[in-house]
């Protein structure tokens, strides 16, 4: 067979190794610079809309903003997951990760935590906004990449974490085959995501509110735009259909305000007010306006009624988390036993 031959690659003419140092050598590194300031620029140039900032990065792809604002309330969402599922950071029996992936890092609050956790592990943190600090444990890094596109890793991870990213993914089963496929056999993946439907256990949310009003339309409208808000119900099957083994699911209720009971649930309610509350213009104000057809002003109104709705003590309003985790097979001859489901600590309201 004739091997086709690529044409020489041309050379600029004036960068030659007799004029390297020289003033074309300060042209070339304008030039080198002009370039990555626009590869940058794409990433950076944020886009503002309704007085809230979102990323450039394969823009309009994520709905919610990348604020300072976003930012408080993220880490607020990685307290009360962290609270909900026992004061944990993962809930899958990893011991000593050698590789770790955390997918939509976000604020970069959880790779970071898990780098502390881990001295010796190798955290990666990917995002489609560059919003995390620049001050890091040195075992963790950050990168700004799109998890829907081919992963290109030149190597496997020995667990990967996906929490909160409904309204974020288009194609959930491709998104879960992909982290089966860059997981080393016999390590784990683990999601954490939402119901986000509104549910109450004694019937009281009053219908017709602001409320349920925003939530049935984000959850209607989030939908059209081929995204899933609530992956959550879904992932045991979307795990187990990838190849996992040992797949291992646990729901857990966030009641939304200090109404139960329970001291622990207490806790969690309180921490789900608070991202909530905080959370409401950055849940409607792109997916409203530009989907349904709402003016900022009208999505203005909703949301100061839906706070006062928040505020009735009489609301008993919740949601459910759904934590799935499973182990990627041993490849077959290794003769390496498969890690059982370790007895889940009572949390309370889990099921």
């Amino acid at each position: 067979m004739a091997t086709t031959q690529e044409a020489p690659i041309a050379v600029e003419p004036n960068l030659t190794a007799d004029n390297y140092g020289s003033a074309a050598d300060s042209a070339y590194d304008s030039e080198v610079n002009s370039y990555t300031t626009s590869l940058a620029s794409s990433v950076t140039d944020y886009k503002y809309e309704h007085g809230r900032r979102y990323h450039a990065y394969k823009e309009g792809s994520y709905i919610i903003p990348n604020d300072e604002k976003e930012s408080d309330r993220l880490d607020i969402t990685h307290k009360m997951i962290e609270v909900a599922i026992g004061n944990k950071l993962y809930t899958a029996p990893i011991k000593s990760p050698g590789r770790v992936l955390d997918i939509g890092t976000g604020t970069g609050i959880w790779a970071m935590e898990m780098g502390d956790m881990h001295p010796t592990a190798d955290i990666l943190g990917n995002d489609l906004s560059p919003i995390q600090p620049r001050w890091v444990p040195p075992n963790v890094h950050f990168e700004v990449d799109d998890v829907e596109a081919d992963w290109t890793y030149s190597s496997k991870f020995d667990y990967i974490h996906c929490r909160c990213m409904g309204n974020a993914i288009r194609n959930w089963p491709r998104l879960v085959k992909q982290c089966f496929g860059f997981t080393k056999p016999g390590g784990y993946t683990e999601f954490l995501d939402f119901d986000l439907k509104w549910a109450s256990p004694d019937n009281t949310l009053p219908l017709g509110s602001a409320v349920l009003k925003i939530n049935s339309e984000f959850i209607k409208a989030t939908r059209d735009a081929g995204m899933e808000p609530s992956p959550g119900p879904m992932l045991e099957a979307l795990v187990k259909d990838s190849g996992y083994t040992n797949v291992h699911h646990q729901r857990y209720p966030l009641p939304v305000g200090t109404w139960p009971a329970d001291k622990h649930l207490k806790e969690v309610g309180a921490w789900n007010y608070l991202q909530c509350t905080e959370g409401l213009e950055a849940f409607t104000y792109a997916i409203f306006t530009r989907a349904l057809g709402y003016t900022r002003e009208e999505v203005e109104a909703m949301c100061a009624q839906a706070r006062k709705d928040l505020k009735n003590p009489k609301m008993h309003a919740m949601i459910y988390l759904h934590v799935v985790w499973g182990q990627k097979p041993q490849e077959k001859g290794k003769g390496v036993e498969e890690a059982e489901a370790p007895a889940p600590e009572p949390v309370a309201g889990s099921s």
